[in-house]
């Protein structure tokens, strides 16, 4: 438990960007931008200060009185100009009670303007999360503790260590290994012990993830993909700390951290079935082992093939309908670099999903045969 709330703590107290900062932000002098959050009291409707209908554009312009209630203008109450344009895509609709994010001009520490950039929803996300917690202590006890833990952990590893360390300029492809290695030995060390299961769910794990990671690399530049389909992605280049980023490893440490998920699920659950199979029946054969390994992996595996398929499909359900509006040929389709990209994603994990089923297999059957000196 001491544990747990430590990394809790080390992980949600990750130092923010400089430009987040509250009140930190320095610009030519004495010219600050703050970020802080608010609360809305009130909402007036007035004229716009421009009319815009000549250009088919409708503005809806709005006085909102916000409560400042975090940061150095904590307790100021500020009236801000908000304008809607009838665009459910950028306009930031908010109502008495709603909590807002600031951003705050000031001037030799007054303020000057401040305005309204969001709606401040991470509390639902730390609600969903509590509650995850809750759930796995109340119904997996000693393991429920276990997998939070190890949950917390590889949260750790990614923003204390991953993230952090990219961005001085290291391989994405080494630092996305050691992490999936780390988090692999810590999660089935912390449920499974140190134990011949473990073991072979390690060794499982960490040979699927590197076989799908070396498929990506090998398509991925057979293909000749940049690494820049997504928009974050081209964004990096013009960040203030001036890295020169690999793209194309971003992309597959990507597509390493993101199959390392799955893969655990198959070669744990193979491993604990062999387990128990052994258990139950001491005298079985190593060929017997290996069959019942290999006819649990079967099961699992149509499943969670699946399961990656239709994650990557499940995000980009709009981007498939505006194909079949257009009416894009299959090929065309198939020929832009972001598709592409997410092809590769999906299918170097899923092959590296199956055969993570019989190497998890034979490992566990050769530890088993070694420990009983016989067969």
């Amino acid at each position: 438990m001491i544990i747990m709330v430590i990394l809790l703590i080390l992980v949600l107290n990750l130092p923010l960007p400089v430009s987040a900062y509250e009140g930190e932000e320095e610009m030519d002098g004495e010219y600050r931008e703050v970020i802080a959050t608010g609360r809305v009291l009130e909402i007036q409707e007035t004229e716009p200060e421009e009319d815009l209908s000549e250009y088919g554009i409708s503005i809806t312009a709005q006085k909102v009185k916000v409560k400042v209630t975090s940061g150095i203008y904590k307790g100021e109450i500020l009236e801000i100009q908000h304008n809607l344009a009838n665009d459910p895509a950028y306009d930031i609709v908010v109502k008495e009670g709603d909590r807002v994010e600031l951003y705050i001009d000031t001037v030799d520490g007054e303020i000057e303007t401040a305005y309204i950039s969001n709606l401040t929803r991470n509390i639902y996300v730390y609600y969903l999360a509590g509650i995850l917690i809750v759930l796995l202590l109340i119904i997996g006890r000693v393991k429920g503790l276990k997998a939070t833990v190890s949950l917390v952990t590889i949260v750790f590893l990614i923003l204390r260590f991953l993230i952090p360390f990219i961005l001085k300029g290291y391989s994405p492809i080494l630092l996305s290994v050691a992490v999936v290695i780390v988090s692999t030995v810590v999660t089935f060390i912390l449920i499974g012990g140190l134990s011949r299961k473990s073991f072979s769910a390690i060794i499982g794990t960490s040979g699927g993830v590197l076989i799908a990671a070396l498929i990506a690399i090998l398509i991925g530049h057979l293909a000749r993909l940049t690494g820049l389909s997504a928009e974050e992605a081209k964004m990096l280049m013009y960040i203030p700390q001036e890295v020169v980023f690999d793209f194309k490893g971003l992309m597959f440490a990507g597509i390493i951290i993101g199959s390392l998920g799955a893969v655990m699920d198959v070669s744990m659950s193979i491993a604990s079935a062999m387990d128990e199979i052994k258990k139950a029946n001491p005298s079985i054969t190593f060929s017997e082992l290996l069959g019942s390994g290999m006819n649990v992996g079967r099961d699992i595996m149509g499943t969670m093939t699946n399961t990656l398929i239709l994650a990557y499909t499940g995000s980009s359900i709009p981007l498939l309908l505006l194909f079949y509006a257009y009416r894009y040929p299959f090929g065309t389709i198939m020929n832009f670099d972001f598709i592409v990209t997410e092809a590769v994603r999906s299918l170097s994990g899923s092959i590296g999903l199956v055969l993570t089923i019989p190497l998890t297999v034979f490992v566990s059957g050769f530890i088993y045969r070694f420990k009983d000196g016989r067969d």
